[in-house]
């Protein structure tokens, strides 16, 4: 469980330590540099299409199935599709997603958004576009 510390609009700073909501629109490239620009230090990010999207803090991509992670190998950090498929249990991965996080939080790996180059920001223009 988590108290949720803060609610911010788009284009918002987290200012409190917790769990921080943050409403922004739904794209890959725009939320994910909304989240960035709230304070993210890390970002986890799962897909079922393989967009090969990183943002400046490191991006872990989760697939959410093995075909993908297969095909996208440069582009996906960690497979979650093995649970759907029985290969390993939810405890099993959980526990190896939790390794994952903490070594790219430490420094010590980086993720293929990283190593590939990948840092796009998307920012969410409101009115009119011409």
């Amino acid at each position: 469980r988590a108290t949720v510390t803060q609610v911010l609009g788009y284009g918002e700073r987290a200012t409190e330590p917790g769990l921080v909501l943050l409403e922004s629109p739904g794209n890959d490239g725009v939320s994910s540099t909304a989240e960035a620009v709230a304070g993210a230090n890390l970002i986890l990010f799962t897909t079922g299409r393989g967009t090969p999207l990183g943002v400046p803090p490191p991006t872990i991509k989760i697939s959410t199935n093995t075909e993908l992670a297969l095909k996208k190998p440069k582009w996906i950090d960690f497979d979650a599709g093995v649970i759907l498929s029985g290969a390993k249990t939810l405890g099993q991965s959980t526990d190896e997603l939790l390794d994952f996080i903490l070594r790219v939080a430490s420094g010590e790996v980086r993720t293929k958004n990283e190593l590939n180059g990948f840092r796009e920001i998307t920012i969410f223009k409101t009115g009119v576009t011409l």
